[in-house]
């Protein structure tokens, strides 16, 4: 089953502007992510996709091809869908360009369903929140699911409420939060780009979303790997301190 990564990378965050090309430990952030990234087994290659000459000189400067996309792409997982278009790979894997912090074992464990359900067309990561700032920051996407896992909403309010009281029987205190490690069958991923975008979609800025409105299953798998995702300079400087002694740094 091949299996391809494809990291979307823009200048133009409104939150952090520039953050994919902003050092992190004497490296840009986004060669952080693509490293890290490229040494899972479980891929065949790993792409970056952007619409920015910028990104696209710093990102073959250190390696890494590159596919150009459209500059009027508003989600990330459209700009996945364009570059998927040429490819030849029956899993596409999305993360996201902001998440310095990823393992390869989270590309292997969000891979893996798709190799005994046939069906399956999309796959986030879920890790659960410990504590209560996560749950009530903005930029965490929160997530709840049923019974047999998959994703039921996702939101940047702190859902559900009964997780912030920590009420008996919840089985975590702060819930789960969505981790943008995000696998699709290609043909999966061709047909987001071609569904209408959403009421929620466009409500939560959070692509799943789509899918989710249009009737789609997105099947969540739990991580025990925790990451921090950097939306601001606030997030980078936090994940400088957690990233200082981490072993995979050796690695590449």
């Amino acid at each position: 089953m091949k299996t391809i990564a494809v990291i979307p990378a823009r200048m133009g965050s409104m939150r952090f502007p520039g953050k994919p090309v902003a050092k992190l430990l004497g490296r840009t952030m986004l060669e952080h992510v693509y490293k890290r990234v490229a040494l899972s087994n479980s891929l065949d290659a790993t792409y970056i996709a952007t619409c920015d000459e910028e990104i696209r000189r710093v990102a073959e400067d250190f390696g890494a091809p590159v596919i150009m996309t459209s500059d009027t792409h508003e989600r990330a997982s459209d700009r996945v869908a364009e570059a998927a278009a040429g490819m030849d790979a029956e899993l596409i894997v999305m993360v996201q360009g902001d998440e310095p912090m990823t393992r390869p074992e989270m590309i292997d464990e969000a891979v893996e369903p798709f190799r005994h359900e046939p069906q399956l067309g999309c796959v986030n990561l879920a890790r659960s929140i410990d504590n209560k700032a996560d749950f009530l920051d903005f930029n965490t996407i929160k997530v709840v699911m049923n019974q047999r896992g998959d994703a039921l909403y996702m939101s940047r309010q702190p859902i559900p409420t009964a997780a912030a009281s920590s009420q008996p029987g919840f089985p975590h205190s702060f819930g789960f939060k969505q981790v943008c490690i995000i696998p699709f069958r290609r043909a999966t991923l061709l047909e987001f780009a071609r569904l209408p975008s959403t009421p929620l979609e466009k409500l939560e800025s959070v692509d799943m979303l789509r899918l989710l409105e249009h009737g789609y299953r997105v099947k969540m798998v739990r991580t025990g790997f925790d990451t921090q995702a950097v939306d601001t300079q606030a997030d980078l400087e936090r994940v400088a301190r957690l990233m200082e002694s981490d072993p995979l740094l050796t690695s590449y």
